[in-house]
């Protein structure tokens, strides 16, 4: 990397942009603030602009390997890969596992488990009740657990990638399956925050994961 580079701006603006189009947003950029110089860490590419704009180009699926010294033609590369990822969604109520060649969906598994709502009742009661939820919770993450060691564990040797998604304990619950310590110790992908493990959800998942995050000050 050529680094160092500054830290994001408080004030700094974010977009997403398709992969496809980071070399014409990186040329509209040097277009309308007067042309750029660049850095780039092990997490990101920094454009700074002669009129002291900057834009923070968040590198997906790092590291990024700058060939013959083209940082911004190797970025555009490395953005436009196309990457076998795995992805795994997480939720109480479901889950959802899949393998992605680029775009396709290759092999997926989606399922649902029960885990009762939240109560207003007390005391024993109360307590009852959240064991009883804490169980169910724990049977829906092991069932998550077996449905990713089917789908994704084969895949382990050949994913660059993990994307992870729904609700953070709920992914780290059922990472903590022993089955799935070579896929927590694969690279981690961008976090999905998606509201309900469905099919549907993981079909469109590369809409988020395929994305490249800019952060732009002033």
């Amino acid at each position: 990397m050529t680094g160092p580079i500054d830290e994001i701006a408080s004030d700094a603006r974010r977009v997403s942009i398709p992969a496809g189009r980071v070399t014409k947003w990186i040329d509209g950029f040097a277009d309308r603030h007067g042309g750029i110089s660049t850095a780039a860490d092990s997490a990101r590419v920094q454009l700074t602009a002669t009129d002291g704009s900057r834009a923070w180009i968040e590198i997906p699926f790092p590291p990024l390997e700058i060939e013959g010294g083209r940082l911004l033609t190797s970025l555009a590369v490395h953005a436009n890969r196309t990457r076998r990822v795995g992805v795994l969604l997480v939720r109480r109520g479901g889950y959802a596992a899949g393998v992605f060649l680029g775009r396709e969906l290759i092999s997926s598994k989606v399922g649902s488990a029960y885990v009762q709502g939240t109560t207003k009742a007390g005391g024993w009661s109360q307590q009852r009740y959240a064991r009883r939820r804490d169980n169910q919770a724990r049977a829906a993450f092991a069932e998550a657990a077996e449905v990713a060691s089917r789908i994704l564990l084969p895949e382990a040797g050949f994913l660059q990638a993990l994307v992870l998604g729904g609700d953070r304990a709920a992914c780290e619950a059922t990472l903590g399956d022993p089955r799935l310590n070579t896929l927590a110790e694969l690279p981690r992908g961008p976090w999905l925050a998606v509201p309900d493990p469905r099919l549907r959800v993981l079909r469109a998942s590369p809409d988020a994961f395929l994305t490249v995050q800019i952060a732009i000050s002033p």
